[in-house]
């Protein structure tokens, strides 16, 4: 199943490389290990014309991730990035007010 799901560093290298610098500078060593082999699992879909968001894994829609879960907040140069993370696992990456990502699978298209 995880074929099916590209990587999120061949979809969106730039980000992916700024992720496990921030990770790395933040001390989230095995954080920033798991961020480079995170899937691009499905787009947020809240159609906010700022949010980026996408998530890593599959999760219930409305639903709490529950025990285990804790919110890394990250601080790039530009916008927001937040981690969802439940039990060492990134979930979620929340990408708000940043310019716009570069999506290298258009590239592919072309």
């Amino acid at each position: 199943m995880e074929a099916e799901h590209p990587l999120v560093r061949e979809v969106f290298p730039e980000l992916v490389t700024e992720l496990v610098a921030l990770l790395e500078e933040e001390g989230e060593r095995d954080l920033a290990v798991c961020a480079w082999d995170l899937r691009l699992v499905a787009e947020c879909g809240c159609g906010d014309d700022f949010c980026q968001s996408f998530h890593t894994e599959p999760h219930p829609q409305d639903q709490p991730y529950g025990p285990g879960h804790r919110c890394v907040p990250l601080a790039p140069a530009k916008g927001m990035l937040n981690l969802d993370v439940v039990n060492g696992r990134i979930m979620y990456v929340e990408v708000i007010y940043r310019p716009p990502l570069h999506d290298r699978r258009r590239d592919a298209e072309r």
